[in-house]
């Protein structure tokens, strides 16, 4: 091989590298976010009547919300009294099934620590895109008694640690199925614990809810999700769009099937929140679309939609979220 043609090998290389080059893998390892992380359940396990009373203050003065949620909502102890709230919490521990509970808990989610550093690197990420965004002050991992997956306050993020423990998990299997469907405990996978608590604060603090049409509310879902993905360069997108790699798979096939048929239905400028919640809410299935396919196929189109725009127009993600969602579906085109 000549000199020259090393040369010309080697920048059709380097444009190829180039071409497939993820613009979403940046360097944020110096950005500092300064989140900090409080293992409540833990707290409430292990803390005697004394040590429980100097974290009861620490967290009604810190994360006041989390923990009037976890208290009130999760385990119905009304009062806030120190004697009250202690022994609530206690019984609450006590309880046999409980008990197996945290002991899978404590099984499962011995060390933390690499959840800590997914999290705190996603938020630098997001840090990175958005310098004046918000940062959660902290992120709290509960046991919400199965009542959340991963929610944000103004503050805070707040994980229920029994959700992430596996829908093969004795503990998971026992729960009452009128109540708990296959689909919902099949989603009880410890793989999204770190989408999910992004997710969650990317929808409350970084993308404007909106009252509107089909269309309008899957470009809103689209941004949420493509944020996800900001955060998490290196993941696949069938845990982005918390699918299994199969249903992400079976999505992408029918990709053009799904968007003909919202076009044909007339369902796209439809303002209707029974076809809202039909395309776009947890569920076995989407409804009315085949059951053999995923849940929320109006979420994968919105982001589907995101990918292609952002694939050709390479804006920031602060001028993605202002972006009306009229600008995004003329450019969605299936390949």
């Amino acid at each position: 091989m000549t000199l020259k043609s090393i040369f010309i090998f080697n920048t059709i290389l380097l444009l190829m590298t180039a071409c497939y080059n993820n613009p979403l893998d940046v360097d944020a390892s110096k950005i500092q976010v300064g989140t900090k992380y409080i293992n409540m359940d833990s707290v409430f396990v292990n803390a005697d009547s004394v040590s429980f009373l100097e974290a009861h203050n620490s967290f009604l003065k810190e994360i006041n919300e989390i923990y009037s949620y976890e208290l009130g909502y999760c385990l119905g102890i009304r009062s806030i009294k120190d004697t009250t709230v202690f022994n609530g919490i206690k019984q609450f521990v006590s309880d046999p099934y409980i008990q197996r509970v945290e002991n899978e808990i404590a099984k499962q989610f011995s060390d933390l620590s690499p959840t800590r550093k997914a999290i705190t690197g996603a938020l630098k990420r997001l840090k990175y895109h958005f310098p004046e965004g918000k940062i959660p002050n902290y992120v709290v991992f509960m046991n919400s008694l199965f009542s959340s997956n991963a929610f944000a306050t103004e503050k805070e993020i707040g994980i229920g640690l029994e959700r992430y423990l596996g829908y093969k998990t004795s503990v998971i299997q026992e729960l009452p199925a009128d109540q708990f469907f296959d689909w919902i405990k099949e989603g009880m996978d410890k793989r999204y614990l770190e989408r999910d608590a992004i997710c969650s604060w990317v929808m409350t603090h970084y993308v404007k809810d909106v009252d509107g049409n089909l269309a309008e509310n899957m470009v809103r879902w689209g941004k949420i999700l493509y944020l996800v993905n900001a955060a998490f360069p290196d993941e696949d997108p069938s845990l982005i769009m918390r699918y299994s790699v199969e249903d992400y798979k079976w999505a992408t096939e029918n990709e053009y099937a799904l968007w003909k048929y919202l076009v044909d239905e007339k369902l796209l400028f439809k303002i209707d929140e029974k076809v809202n919640a039909n395309m776009l809410r947890e569920g076995p299935f989407t409804v009315g679309l085949p059951e053999k396919g995923p849940d929320r196929l109006g979420q994968f189109i919105g982001y589907r939609m995101i990918l292609k725009y952002m694939e050709i127009k390479k804006i920031s993600l602060k001028e993605l979220i202002e972006m009306p969602y009229t600008e995004i579906i003329v450019e969605y085109e299936i390949d």
